[in-house]
Parts: structure tokens; C-alpha cells; sequence
């Protein structure tokens, strides 16, 4: 089996981080090998943050290279743009329709376009650029765009559903477990499943 190379990317406070531990832990436990690497960037302060999660029979380097990727899910709108390069043709890449503005763009020398997703759209037709905004809003909790990606994830790998209900239960604290649950059908959902 040929490794399968994922990058999440998004900005400080998405949830990033711990979207690539409950997909490492899944991974382990379906008895792949597995490597990540993060990127945390100004986190705290909603800068970029970044992870590669690579998975297959063996796995000798957590790093992804540019047009590596077999899988992108981003988590904010602008940052899909500006890291799909790192995608295979073909790839699948699933992202939020979210605009949040990071601080590299206060800088001046990099301008958040208005026609985001169209530009997405016209390099990589095949991405599905998702209303996570209404999302949020339906589970009822702002603070979950990461469950939700990794139900869109779990719709495109051969990876039993309950095997990821069950690491996301160990990895968040059990008041949250019922909107986690929830957010993640929401992404199978926005997935047709």
C-alpha cells in the first residue's frame, strides 16, 4: 500500500492540533504506521498553522513535499489558496468557507482576496468548499470545525466510522463529547453520508 499524505492547515485556535492526533490515533489503531509534523506558527495569536499526517505501511518522514499531498483540509477559506500547491493533481481537498483574517495579512504584504473561493475554484475545480459557517451554527457550538473536518475526512477512507468516534471520544473532555458527536455527523453530512 502506497503511503497516504494529508496536510491541515488553518489559523491559530481551529483546533488543528488535535484534529491530527484523534487522525494519527485512529491510523495506529487501524495498525498503519504513522508520522506527523506540526507548524504552529503565532497559534495563540490566530497566526497559520500547519500539519502533515502521513499513514501507510511504513512511513520514514513526517514532512510532506509540495505537490506530495493526496488530501488537504483546510479550515479557513484563504489558507486552502495559499497552501494547494502542496496537493497532487487530483487530490481531494475539502475546506471551510470561514474567513478568518490572520495577522500575516495585517502586515500589508499579504491581501486576503474577496473572490477567495472563485480563485480555489478556478486552480482546483474539484474542491469542495463547505458552509461550516452554517454548520457551526446547526451543532451549536463555534468551536468545532475540526470534528467536523474529520467527519468529512472519514466519508473518503476505508476507515470504519465507529474507529473515529471512539478515539474522538477519549480526546476531548466528556461535557464535550455530544457536540463532538454531533459535529462530526454535520461533517458526514456536508459530505452526502
Amino acid at each position: 500500500m502506497a503511503n497516504t499524505n494529508i496536510i491541515l492547515v488553518g489559523v491559530g485556535g481551529q483546533g488543528i492540533l488535535l484534529a491530527s492526533e484523534v487522525m494519527s490515533e485512529v491510523f495506529r489503531r487501524a495498525n498503519f504506521d504513522v508520522k506527523k509534523s506540526e507548524v504552529h506558527g503565532m497559534a495563540q495569536r490566530g497566526g497559520v498553522v500547519s500539519s502533515h499526517v502521513r499513514f501507510g505501511e511504513k512511513v520514514y518522514s513526517p514532512m510532506i513535499e509540495e505537490g506530495d499531498a493526496d488530501i488537504m483540509l483546510s479550515f479557513e477559506l484563504m489558507e486552502a489558496l495559499r497552501w494547494e500547491h502542496y496537493l497532487k493533481p487530483n487530490a481531494f481537498l475539502a475546506t471551510s468557507n470561514v474567513r478568518m483574517v490572520p495577522p500575516i495579512c495585517n502586515s500589508g504584504k499579504v491581501v486576503y482576496p474577496e473572490d477567495t473561493a472563485e480563485s480555489l475554484k478556478k486552480i482546483r475545480p474539484e474542491a469542495h468548499v463547505l458552509d461550516i459557517e452554517n454548520a457551526l451554527k446547526e451543532v451549536g457550538n463555534s468551536k468545532v470545525t475540526n470534528v467536523i473536518m474529520l467527519g468529512v475526512l472519514s466519508t473518503i477512507l476505508e476507515i470504519p466510522e465507529k474507529n473515529w468516534l471512539e478515539v474522538m471520544k477519549e480526546a476531548v473532555p466528556p461535557k464535550l463529547v455530544d457536540v463532538n458527536i454531533k459535529a462530526f455527523a454535520m461533517g458526514r453530512k456536508l459530505m452526502g453520508n
